[in-house]
């Protein structure tokens, strides 16, 4: 990589391979819930996830490159643990599981929130000032979702599970 715009098509096709990870697992994450704010709220996540996958493939594409070129280990760890932690593990009460849920959910929001930053201010940086605003708004977008698990989370199921 020799130049900063090296690094952000790099960066680009990490996440666009990390968003592919991470709807499977949000799917099925959505699938294991109880609680049906919850549910609803994965299911929101999957939607998002997928229009953000979209977004990044027209960008990436838009630059001459494939977006099939990467595979993120970052987020296969993640969605590896969200499998052994909140799908395959043993709970005592749907409460508990779905605090996990909320938990395994927000380790992978927590990494996009910290691609999308990092591709936003490169893509700023090197004037590309529409994708800099699709990237903020993805960003944003993956705030949202972290806000509203610790709002599910905070407002029942950690009451419940406690």
């Amino acid at each position: 990589m020799d130049n900063l715009k090296d690094v952000y098509i790099d960066q680009l096709k990490d996440l666009y391979s990390a968003n592919n990870q991470a709807k499977k697992a949000t799917s099925d994450l959505a699938k294991a819930a109880q609680n049906d704010k919850l549910r609803r709220a994965l299911e929101r996540g999957v939607a998002g996830i997928e229009d953000g996958r979209a977004k990044l493939r027209e960008i990436i594409r838009t630059h001459g490159s494939d977006p099939e070129g990467e595979h993120c280990k970052g987020m296969e760890g993640l969605a590896r643990e969200a499998k052994a932690h909140a799908i395959e593990e043993d709970f005592g009460t749907p409460a508990a599981r779905d605090a996990m849920i909320i938990s395994q959910y927000q380790r992978m929001a927590h990494y996009a929130i910290a691609g999308y930053g990092c591709v936003a201010s490169y893509a700023a940086h090197l004037d590309l000032a529409d994708e800099a605003d699709t990237l903020r708004q993805m960003l944003d977008t993956a705030y949202d979702g972290d806000r509203t698990m610790t709002e599910i989370a905070e407002e029942k199921v950690n009451l419940t599970a406690a």
